[in-house]
């Protein structure tokens, strides 16, 4: 049976978002991968290049993606730093071999070869090596199983963490300060959250490599935006933890079906001898696990220390490279060789100087 691939120019996604987003729906509970969050960010961070590409079977749609051209004769998944997996949605049990063989020749002027980035593989099955098919390893990334009661998941968490959370609990109240955690759901409350997020994050690192949420720039108007919609559907929150009447930590989190996805954290770096965000994590998990509506808590980013302390469960990321030819991916394997032992050799002579 064979599949056939369409493609429309990104401007088209407003009327192919119910299409879209019934496939979507079929997949698992991937919010972000949805039209209510891919739409703000194609109209934000699309450079007006993209397309929008659906395979169907017999009339029925198996796959589909969110591409850009990348380099000569080169296309890769629509893949800003917003989006925690790449923009690509296939049926569970398509094979990826069988999708891009059609989809590459199919891509416009000379297709040589497609980038699939960061797939998950809770959703999309990591293929074997193939003649024109290859597969990397990308990052791992961690979450949390909402099972059972809350006192049950903290007493398994290690016991620093319980200690440092008991003691800057303790420090907080023997200095009179109130300690609050907000869970912010209305849409009316998002642009004054964004405000305070954007200066949360103005006093850490990301406002010196001009990545934060600052007031204006486009992070804002996605943010805002994306936050404004999920909070009107029901399935939007932003956790804002606060010292009295001053912000200290902030969460924005969406969710579908019984995921819920922490998009961003920040917190002031000016209180970071307190640790704000864990305890942020510790009062917005336990209403979690008592509200009992989610099952998982994903963090979607690379493994960090401060995740371990949460769980213990990981699982890998990966990116899949499909070329038109074969001949191609072996072109590409023996030139990364050759690089490879370039940069060996030097290395080689300057030990046996030594």
């Amino acid at each position: 049976m064979t599949i056939a691939w369409s493609l429309q120019p990104a401007k088209a996604f407003p009327g192919l978002c119910a299409d879209w987003d019934e496939l979507a729906q079929k997949i698992g509970d991937l919010p972000f991968l949805e039209s209510i969050f891919l739409r703000p960010l194609l109209e934000t961070f699309g450079k007006g290049n993209e397309h929008i590409a659906f395979a169907r079977r017999n009339g029925q749609i198996i796959a589909a993606a969110i591409l850009e051209p990348k380099g000569l004769a080169q296309w890769q998944t629509f893949q800003p730093s917003q989006l925690p997996l790449g923009a690509w949605i296939a049926l569970p049990g398509e094979s990826l071999d069988v999708l891009t063989k059609a989809l590459v020749p199919a891509l416009p002027g000379l297709s040589l070869g497609l980038g699939i980035t960061q797939l998950d593989p809770l959703f999309c099955k990591r293929p074997d090596d193939a003649a024109n098919l290859r597969s990397l390893d990308y990052i791992d990334t961690a979450w949390v199983d909402v099972q059972g009661e809350f006192s049950d998941y903290w007493n398994q968490r290690g016991k620093n963490l319980r200690t440092n959370v008991k003691k800057q609990k303790t420090k907080l109240a023997a200095d009179g300060i109130e300690a609050k955690l907000d869970i912010l759901t209305r849409p009316e409350d998002v642009a004054g959250a964004i405000g305070e997020y954007g200066r949360l994050e103005a006093s850490g690192w990301k406002a010196e490599t001009g990545t934060a949420v600052s007031e204006g720039n486009a992070q804002v108007q996605f943010y805002s935006a994306t936050m404004e919609r999920f909070c009107a559907a029901g399935r939007g929150q932003i956790w804002r933890y606060r010292f009295g009447d001053a912000t200290v930590a902030m969460d924005l989190c969406i969710s579908a079906g019984n995921t819920l996805v922490i998009l961003k954290t920040a917190f002031d770096a000016a209180h970071k001898a307190v640790s704000p965000a864990t305890l942020m994590h510790h009062d917005a998990f336990n209403a979690v696990f008592d509200a009992k509506q989610i099952r998982r808590i994903e963090f979607y980013g690379r493994v960090m220390e401060w995740h371990t302390r949460w769980t213990t469960e990981s699982r890998k990321l990966f990116h899949v490279t499909a070329f038109r030819w074969s001949t191609l991916h072996r072109l590409r394997d023996w030139v990364a060789a050759r690089r490879s032992k370039a940069m060996d050799e030097p290395q080689a002579a300057s030990e046996s100087n030594a």
